[in-house]
């Protein structure tokens, strides 16, 4: 075997191995070309897998930079509104300071099949608190006096129903109570005859005299453990607010351990941040859907002496000063109750079906709420029509701004019975409870005024609730 020198080194010469390959091939010209076509086929193959696999990445790099570009964009849309879920809430939002000429924008329905992304709207509120006067002229609304039921007494001795927090209205009482005049009607708190235990909704003494002081309230409330607490945001909230307006969370005692266990326990006034924490003994309803419409339709009852009152859902965190809420959606409406639209579904036939479809309650019981409404009259939502008293019979019900008169405790009143003697889903029982109270009282008007969904997200920063409540509760 012939050795040849390279650098110094002696390597085995490397024709060897080619002859090797000749001999394989057949030791001919062919096979010698085959050899060299192949090395230039390898070659070539190289060259187009770089070139392919650089495209592969200039195409990839695009389409990162694209994507990346959305997100950031669509995320700088968002946070127009809305304070970072990792920021605490005192740092915020900067302080807005719109015009107050009136900006808004309604998102439309959404596309079948389609889920929208739903964004706030500009709202027109005033700079500040300070020169604030409630008009002269605005508590001129329907008056009639309002009593409530207070305890039920057995009508015979074979006539002993369980004692409720709602009571055993008849149904011909339920309907004399649609009439806007001076009344005695159920509203919960309902007692038993002497002797039987609470029907629910215990709040201590003490704090039951702080709730009698407030003039302003700010309520919301969390049973069952279901959603963490969410602080208002309070560089947004004026001190004038602070000093004056009651931010009252009613928890009951398993919600209150659980926020002990992750470090959030009331100081020695009662307070987390903003809230003023009453804790509820003996809930009223195992369902707790049901409970939680107690502290949201009747603030009338819970704060006896206050004027105004702000609900929010636990899945809420308040982004603005209360006052100024009350200053747009009620003095500049000249309205004594103010709620959001739904911000896809405006017909009640729809939102029954929406209902089963997700299982958020009984179908029989759904069925027969429904039926009994359409059986009294129920219509059904017609957007083409101008002469709608709503611009939805579907309302977003997660935050709800009140004056304490009589129409708007009148109308609290009947919606909480409608829950508690149906479901607990209070979008089914709103338009009918609205619309039967109009109907049966035409010379006395009920303010109401509706607004749009984009408005409600611009007061607050939306939350997903802590766990998805069981599906299909009955009653």
């Amino acid at each position: 075997m012939t050795l040849f020198r390279n650098n110094g080194e002696l390597f085995t010469e490397r024709r060897g191995i080619i002859d090797a390959i000749f001999n394989f091939l057949g030791k001919n010209e062919h096979g010698s070309r085959v050899l060299r076509r192949g090395r230039r086929f390898g070659r070539i193959t190289k060259l187009k897998l770089s070139r392919w696999i650089f495209l592969l990445t200039a195409l990839l790099s695009i389409f990162l930079t694209v994507y990346g570009l959305r997100m950031f964009f669509q995320a700088k849309m968002e946070s127009r509104f809305s304070v970072p879920d990792n920021l605490q809430e005192d740092i915020g939002l900067q302080e807005r300071k719109p015009p107050d000429n009136i900006v808004v924008s309604d998102v439309g329905n959404t596309t079948k099949g389609k889920r929208r992304k739903h964004f706030p709207c500009e709202v027109g509120f005033r700079e500040s608190v300070d020169d604030l006067v409630e008009p002269k002229n605005y508590m001129n609304f329907t008056s009639f006096s309002l009593e409530y039921v207070d305890h039920e007494e057995k009508k015979s001795e074979n006539d002993l129903p369980k004692p409720r927090f709602g009571g055993h209205p008849t149904l011909e009482e339920r309907e004399n109570s649609f009439y806007a005049k001076n009344q005695t009607l159920h509203c919960g708190f309902v007692k038993g005859p002497p002797g039987h235990p609470s029907t629910g909704f215990d709040v201590n003494e003490r704090d039951k005299a702080y709730m009698s002081s407030c003039k302003v309230v700010v309520s919301s409330c969390i049973f069952g453990s279901s959603d963490f607490l969410r602080r208002p945001t309070s560089r947004l909230i004026s001190q004038y607010s602070k000093d004056n307006v009651c931010f009252v969370m009613f928890l009951d005692d398993q919600t209150l351990s659980k926020l002990a266990s992750e470090g959030s326990s009331p100081d020695e006034r009662g307070h987390i941040g903003l809230w003023k924490i009453v804790v509820v003994k003996n809930l009223p309803y195992e369902d707790m859907r049901r409970t939680g419409k107690v502290p949201k339709f009747l603030s009338h009852r819970l704060f006896p002496n206050s004027r105004y009152s702000i609900w929010l859902d636990s899945k809420m965190r308040l982004n603005t000063d209360p006052v100024l809420i009350i200053e747009y959606f009620l003095w500049r409406r000249n309205a004594e109750y103010a709620i959001s639209n739904h911000y896809d579904r405006h017909n009640v036939w729809d939102e029954v079906l929406q209902n089963k479809r997700l299982n958020k309650y009984d179908h029989t019981a759904i069925d027969e709420q429904f039926n009994f409404y359409k059986s009294d009259g129920l219509p059904k939502f017609d957007p083409s029509n101008p002469d709608n008293p709503l611009p939805s019979f579907v309302p977003e019900g997660s935050f709800i701004i009140r004056t304490h008169t009589p129409m708007s405790n009148l109308f609290s009143c009947l919606w909480f019975n409608e829950v508690d003697r149906f479901t607990s889903r209070d979008q089914l029982s709103f338009a009918y409870t609205y619309l039967k109270l109009r109907r049966m009282n035409p010379e006395r008007p009920f303010q109401l005024y509706m607004f749009k969904d984009c408005e409600r997200r611009a007061l607050v920063k939306l939350f997903r609730h802590r766990a998805v409540p069981s599906p299909a509760e009955s009653a």
